[in-house]
């Protein structure tokens, strides 16, 4: 009776609730020996809040701390994702749906995108890095790398692999530098919980940038798409996307600091160690011994949230609290009531690069009357531009946001 939770969630899907229902799931599964059945009582739901334009009323609504400034940087995309930024400042953003590479630059200085530019065409575009005067893409099967010309526009594309795993429910890879020099490449689950049929679904890939040399650099990650290296320590952080249909609060988002060889839980524990009853470990493995041998979050967050891409702050404009820290893009959730995310979080880090705290920033994009919930924003790429302000993007309304610190309280337009 494998995956008869997932399907069983799926059929009340339909009816827009899984509600005060007991699964329950035989110890038998999978081979598995257990004195007694699994029993989980789970609330869950079906919630898509009702999508609104980004207006610059609802703009000035967004919540900030003292001093910080909210503006629009760049409107009019299609399905922006990811963000990457030069030293130059030109900003490289993806568009998943059209399938394609956008070039960005405030040419004249005053605040907004003034040039836009399609600088490369690839079906399911998402995560971008930069390394010296090369922009690398990765999509569902493919990693490729172009030259960057003066102007920002790119030369041919050139692939490098062209074997990752299909995609399934997860084909969001996003790929990264570590100070190490290679090429970290983030490889989401095919499912929401079940026995892969490749080794490399729900990893951190790791090789060189010729994509040679590759191997697992970490496992049971179901769907990390924002990671990257504290500035101070050179640690790898993640932020990992919970299961769903454990209920509205379960499963919360995990921050996990990810090491070379280290095992994350996934499919069959969850949190602090927590069995997943609708899938149970291969054997010799019960739950207990598979949660001893893999990693515990350091840190989790409100469950649905659907963190996207992650970006520390290496900057010098915002107050000296900030630098070290991580902020994310939460998109926001569609099984989850009240709905979580839609908001931009910060991951707090303490001198020696070490996470304290996960805890909203910017706040607003969500807004709720009568008990009824919409949304003007969500939210996918984060990336810090040189002058020290943050880049956030929106994939719905196609708006990316410019926050800045002014210090002269928080202002919005």
């Amino acid at each position: 009776m494998k995956h008869n939770a997932a399907a069983f969630a799926l059929g009340l899907a339909a009816v827009g609730l899984w509600g005060a229902v007991g699964a329950r799931l035989l110890s038998a599964q999978g081979g598995m020996q257990q004195k007694a059945p699994i029993t989980k009582e789970v609330r869950a739901h079906v919630y898509r809040p009702t999508p609104l334009p980004a207006t610059a009323a609802r703009i000035a609504t967004l919540k900030a701390p003292p001093g910080f400034s909210i503006t629009k940087w760049a409107e009019g995309m299609n399905n922006p994702r990811m963000l990457a930024v030069a030293p130059d400042g030109t900003v490289y953003v993806s568009q998943r749906e059209p399938g394609n590479v956008v070039m960005l630059r405030d040419k004249d200085g005053d605040g907004r995108a003034d040039v836009k530019r399609v600088v490369a065409r690839r079906k399911m575009a998402h995560g971008l890095a930069l390394r010296g005067d090369r922009l690398y893409l990765v999509t569902v099967n493919e990693i490729l790398v172009a030259d960057r010309r003066a102007d920002g526009s790119l030369g041919p594309l050139r692939v490098l692999v062209d074997d990752l795993p299909e995609a399934g429910q997860h084909p969001n890879r996003t790929l990264a530098f570590g100070p190490d020099g290679w090429l970290y490449v983030t490889v989401g689950s095919s499912c929401n919980a079940c026995d892969e049929t490749s080794q490399e679904y729900a990893t951190v890939l790791r090789m060189r940038p010729d994509g040679s040399g590759r191997t697992i650099h970490a496992s049971g990650l179901r769907n990390t798409i924002g990671f990257g290296w504290h500035p101070k320590s050179g640690d790898l952080w993640g932020l990992d996307h919970g299961i769903d249909w454990l209920g509205d609060d379960e499963q919360r988002e995990e921050l996990n600091r990810i090491e070379a060889g280290r095992r994350y839980g996934w499919p069959y524990v969850y949190e602090d160690g927590k069995p997943n009853p609708a899938d149970s470990p291969p054997k010799p493995f019960t739950y207990a011994t598979w949660a001893k041998t893999s990693r515990a979050p350091v840190l989790q967050y409100t469950a649905h949230s659907a963190p996207l891409q992650m970006a520390f702050y290496t900057g010098k404009q915002f107050p000296a609290e900030y630098r070290g820290d991580a902020f994310v893009a939460m998109r926001g959730s569609w099984n989850r009531l009240p709905p979580s995310g839609y908001e931009v979080a910060r991951v707090s880090f303490d001198e020696k690069g070490r996470p304290e705290r996960i805890e909203p920033f910017v706040t607003g994009w969500l807004v709720e009357e009568d008990g009824q919930y919409a949304h003007f924003g969500r939210l996918a790429g984060c990336a810090v531009m040189p002058d020290g302000s943050l880049l956030v993007g929106d994939d719905e309304n196609g708006v990316l946001y410019r926050i800045r610190y002014t210090g002269t309280g928080t202002t919005k337009g």
